[in-house]
């Protein structure tokens, strides 16, 4: 678990952006602390209204620089302006790739008592607590203890509340989704979400972090329920975190190469547009420039549409923080490399699905009068003057791709489907 110091700058979005990377850290296990000097990572979420508000981010940057031992940097000016920090020791990151760069790698940390909630259409599931993985690099397991997985009929009778209290989206969360059930002797997360999208009504399900040692047992099966099932995301989230084998079993993975390549040619061969995202970590002091190009190719065949890169830091406590460390420089220029080829794949991923037609749900606001939607495969799609359209949170739409930035698409609405009665 890892101490955070945030500072933000700019208008409400920022605003409304920092809170939600606070809310994401604060459900993984991290605390906050008001000074950058206690903290093990620094957020800043920079703007670049006019000239001297660039020159004051770029001041602060180096401050925070010096006073923390990591130092991210989001936000507008980042997004926009990003060759400005380039000569820092500081990661540039789109704001929703800000909390997994903190975590180091690690699994996501809820509390003990974690329950469902509704935070407006969407609603937090959290289907167990802990994991199976002894990972040298990971704190978290400290906390948590081995998976702890409540009936499937439980998770299912809180899914169906959230739905009955208006949740649009589910979103399947746990420290590795992919081992629920172990502990009873069972992988029970296909039944476990074919049942969840039996539930009548009009919604979505998105499954969380699941490590490809825990689901590579259930891979098949798990595509075919994603292929049945029109309610899931076509989106599964699967931590590579290196291409090279002697890596992955220096930091103790459960998994080589071959198993996440595995799972990732299955659900080719089963699912139309789908989304894999993995993590990669850069720089664990294992490795070495061969071991790198491994990743580097690793990311380039198997092209996934998001990509969470970390430069590794030592937690106390961990296997990994008695290792001698490589550079900061090293990480640094390897983390960059993996960065832009990583913007590169999601450019050409979101300009590709230009012209296309897709159905959407509105989870959320965006900047100004737009709103943000998720297509089936969990893409982001963006529609620009929402109100003026009479579009809504919580409606499901039928758009047309017209135009993709890097990290997303903007659409332009057909149809609004009308919801749905839900049967009590």
């Amino acid at each position: 678990m890892a101490t955070y110091h945030i500072e933000t700058y700019g208008c409400t979005s920022n605003r409304g952006e920092s809170r939600e990377i606070e809310r994401t850290l604060r459900d993984a296990g991290h605390y906050r602390v008001d000074s950058p000097t206690d903290a093990d990572v620094a957020i800043l979420n920079t703007c670049t209204v006019v000239e001297k508000t660039e020159r004051n981010m770029r001041r602060r940057a180096e401050e925070l620089e010096a006073e923390t031992a990591d130092l991210i940097v989001t936000g507008c000016m980042a997004l926009a302006q990003g060759e400005q920090f380039g000569d820092l020791n500081a990661q540039v990151l789109h704001w929703e790739d800000v909390p997994a760069a903190v975590t180091n790698g690690e699994c996501p940390t809820p509390t003990p008592d974690a329950e469902p909630i509704l935070d407006g259409v969407v609603g937090i599931l959290p289907i167990a607590r802990g994991c199976m993985s002894n990972c040298s690099y990971c704190i978290t397991k400290f906390a948590t203890g081995r998976v702890d997985s409540p009936p499937v009929e439980t998770n299912v009778q809180k899914a169906r509340a959230l739905v009955h209290a208006g949740a649009k989206e589910i979103r399947i969360t746990g420290q590795d989704t992919g081992v629920y059930g172990w502990d009873t002797g069972e992988r029970k997360l296909p039944e476990l979400l074919d049942r969840i999208c039996s539930i009548d009504g009009e919604f979505r399900v998105r499954v969380g972090m699941a490590n490809p040692g825990g689901i590579h047992g259930i891979h098949e099966e798990l595509a075919d329920v994603f292929a049945k099932h029109e309610k899931l995301y076509n989106f599964i989230h699967v931590p590579v975190q290196s291409g090279s084998d002697s890596v992955l079993e220096a930091m103790r993975r459960q998994h080589r190469v071959e198993k996440f390549e595995t799972i990732v040619e299955t659900f080719d061969a089963r699912v139309d547009h789908w989304t894999l995202s993995t993590d990669f970590i850069v720089g664990f002091p294992t490795e070495t420039d061969v071991d790198h190009e491994q990743s580097m190719a690793l990311l380039e065949n198997t092209r996934p549409e998001k990509i969470n890169i970390t430069r590794f830091s030592k937690r106390p406590g961990t296997d990994a923080a008695e290792m001698k460390g490589l550079g900061g420089t090293i990480k640094k220029e390897r983390s960059k490399e993996m960065s832009e080829l990583k913007r590169q794949i999601c450019t050409e991923v979101h300009a590709s699905m230009v012209g296309e037609t897709h159905d959407v749900l509105v989870v959320e606001d965006g900047v100004g009068d737009s709103v943000k939607c998720r297509d089936e495969a969990y893409r982001q799609v963006i529609i620009t003057n929402a109100s003026e359209r009479g579009v809504e949170i919580g409606d499901f739409l039928t758009v047309e791709i017209t135009a993709s930035e890097a990290m997303y698409c903007f659409g332009e609405p057909i149809e609004v489907r009308a919801e749905p009665t839900v049967t009590q």
